[in-house]
Parts: structure tokens; C-alpha cells; sequence
């Protein structure tokens, strides 16, 4: 019984994330109330209360359920640590890109994250979520470009800090963009010009 109880809870947590990226994905989260995520879901509002502290909570553990394209391609880089670093970056790139156009969830939930979210107070949590995952990605980035142009014997032209941030930027700023409009432009293939071209600037080849 006991079994069955954790199995039910489990899938009713599943349940309400699922809800949450729809009415997310349709409303916006500052325009979601927990009440609209229940009624979506099938559940009550105490089901929300049981699984999580706030709507905050709930977006997190929404985010926390896929592994975001950049996140994707620095644990790509880091597999390859051993190696010259620069085409594991830029594979991982194009992989991050690719994971973007073909799975559903991944799309959907970076579409949330980066045009669904007002910074309100009741969402100070997401926004300090944002912030901490860009650091990561620029200081992941800034550790791969110093061991690219030290691996080739070259020095970056800037510091490998504003070279990482301008590559996170253009990465970030591309799926952005290809999610406003996807048919605009082949996210993967354009995207990947785009950044083997910016680690030429770089002096990186």
C-alpha cells in the first residue's frame, strides 16, 4: 500500500509539471495562477501545496526535469577534457542547437524560460535561477577558450572572461531568436556558422 501511495504521488507531481509547461507555455508564469496549473492537471490546489512551496518551486522543478541546450553542451565539452577542447565545443554547439529543433520538451521549456517569465516578486527565485545558470555557462565557456588558445599556443585578443560572455550571448541570442520565429533561419546549421565564425575573431581554429 505504502508502494502504491509513493507511485500515485509521484505520478500526480508528474502530472502537475506536465500542466505547468502547457498553461506556462499559454498564459505566461506571471499570468499562471497555482489554481490554473490544479485545474489542468486534474488536481486541487492542496496537490500543489503538497509537492511544492510556491509557484517559484514549481517552475524550478519544471526546468529541473530537462537538460537545457547549453547546459547539454558544456557537459559535452567537459567528456572531453582530455582533448583539444575546441571541436568538442563546437559539436556540442550544434548539439545544443539540434536538441532545440527536435525535442519537444526541450523547446517547449526553453520557450517558457526565456519568453514566458516576468520578473515579478513572486518569481524573485526564477530570476536568481537565471542568473546563477548564466554564470555557470560563461564561466564553462571561459574555462574551454582558455584551454583552446593555450592547447594552440595563441592569446585570446580579450580576456577569456568577455570572449565567454559574447559566446554565451550569441548562443543564447540565437536559440532565442529561432524561437520567435523558426521559420526564420536553420537554427543548426546557420548557428553553427555563426559560431565557428566568432571563434575565428577569437583566433581559434
Amino acid at each position: 500500500m505504502a508502494r502504491r501511495t509513493k507511485e500515485d504521488a509521484l505520478a500526480t507531481r508528474s502530472r502537475l509539471l506536465d500542466a505547468a509547461e502547457r498553461v506556462f507555455l499559454a498564459q505566461g508564469v506571471a499570468g499562471t495562477s497555482l489554481n490554473d496549473i490544479a485545474l489542468a492537471a486534474g488536481t486541487t490546489r492542496g496537490a500543489i501545496y503538497w509537492h511544492f512551496k510556491d509557484k517559484a518551486d514549481l517552475f524550478n522543478a519544471m526546468m529541473d526535469r530537462v537538460v537545457l541546450p547549453l547546459q547539454s553542451a558544456l557537459a559535452h565539452v567537459d567528456a572531453a577534457r582530455g582533448d583539444d577542447p575546441l571541436p568538442a565545443l563546437k559539436h556540442a554547439v550544434r548539439l545544443a542547437f539540434r536538441n532545440t529543433v527536435a525535442d519537444p520538451q526541450t523547446r517547449r521549456v526553453f520557450e517558457i524560460a526565456t519568453h514566458k517569465v516576468e520578473y515579478v516578486d513572486s518569481l524573485c527565485a526564477v530570476r536568481e535561477r537565471h542568473l546563477r545558470v548564466r554564470a555557470q555557462w560563461i564561466e564553462g565557456f571561459r574555462a574551454v577558450l582558455r584551454r583552446a588558445a593555450s592547447r594552440q599556443g595563441k592569446a585570446l585578443p580579450v580576456p577569456a572572461a568577455v570572449a565567454a560572455q559574447g559566446l554565451q550571448a550569441l548562443v543564447d541570442g540565437l536559440i532565442q531568436n529561432w524561437l520567435l520565429d523558426p521559420a526564420a533561419f536553420n537554427l543548426e546549421r546557420s548557428g553553427g556558422k555563426a559560431v565557428e565564425t566568432y571563434l575565428r575573431g577569437l583566433g581559434l581554429d
